[in-house]
């Protein structure tokens, strides 16, 4: 990852709980950023479709539209800024619906805001690490593969997916790093900045996904191998 700076952000907090708003605004107004509030999801979208936002910070059960709706159409807009979202709901299955709506991170309330802060700087480096790292090379091809890192298209043949940015940020890893075991610990420190002890299973979810996308036979993968009890390994002897 490239080295951190110190950057001023706009950030939107769209969050329907009022003193847990009015505490989230106040604190990260006092790290230095710029914050507007949407205290629903009819708001959430205004705000959206009038302003530029360098990360949003998004709770799934909203008023009129929720957090995954919201997610979706923000995508439509701006396919590359960061969504954090932060939600009581815990369980796997809404974790994946939140990852598929388009979410970068995801943060169980209740939650400590030293994490909140640090997850939101992580994603905050992520962004400004993945818009220097494709400016040369925004397309990559693999095989029959064409992945546009620009638009987060990527083409297979005659399909065609979406890739949510945080796929799009984790595939740019692993092609970065091809050649290279790289451990689920070290995926989840640098690329999701989350607790190894205990996400271990979103790391898997996520490479399952792209062997979807990119394996001609994704029970027996030519590009991301697993390493037993290392990691995985990228390996593209026809990259261009």
């Amino acid at each position: 990852m490239i080295e951190d700076k110190k950057v001023s952000a706009k950030i939107l907090l769209v969050e329907d709980e009022e003193s847990l708003a009015s505490g989230l605004e106040y604190n990260l107004t006092e790290e230095g950023y710029l914050v507007d509030w949407a205290k629903d999801g009819k708001e959430a979208i205004e705000k959206i479709n009038k302003c530029e936002y360098d990360l949003i910070i998004l709770d799934i059960m909203l008023p009129y539209h929720n957090g995954f709706e919201i997610a979706f159409r923000v995508r439509q807009k701006d396919p590359k800024i960061p969504i954090l979202v932060l939600t009581a709901r815990t369980t796997l299955e809404d974790k994946i619906k939140g990852f598929e709506a388009g979410a970068d991170d995801y943060l169980t309330k209740p939650f400590h805001l030293q994490e909140l802060l640090l997850r939101i700087k992580g994603m905050l480096k992520r962004k400004r690490w993945y818009l220097s790292s494709i400016k040369q090379n925004p397309v990559y091809k693999l095989g029959d593969c064409e992945i546009n890192f620009d638009n987060l298209k990527l083409k297979k043949g005659k399909n065609e997916f979406n890739l949510t940015h945080f796929e799009a940020i984790l595939l740019k890893y692993l092609i970065e790093n091809k050649g290279r075991v790289i451990s689920r610990k070290e995926l989840l420190e640098n690329v999701w900045n989350m607790n190894p002890e205990i996400e271990i299973r979103t790391v898997d979810m996520f490479i399952s996904r792209f062997r979807k996308y990119i394996e001609d036979d994704p029970s027996e993968p030519v590009y991301i191998k697993s390493v037993r009890s290392s990691g995985y390994l990228f390996e593209a002897e026809d990259e261009k």
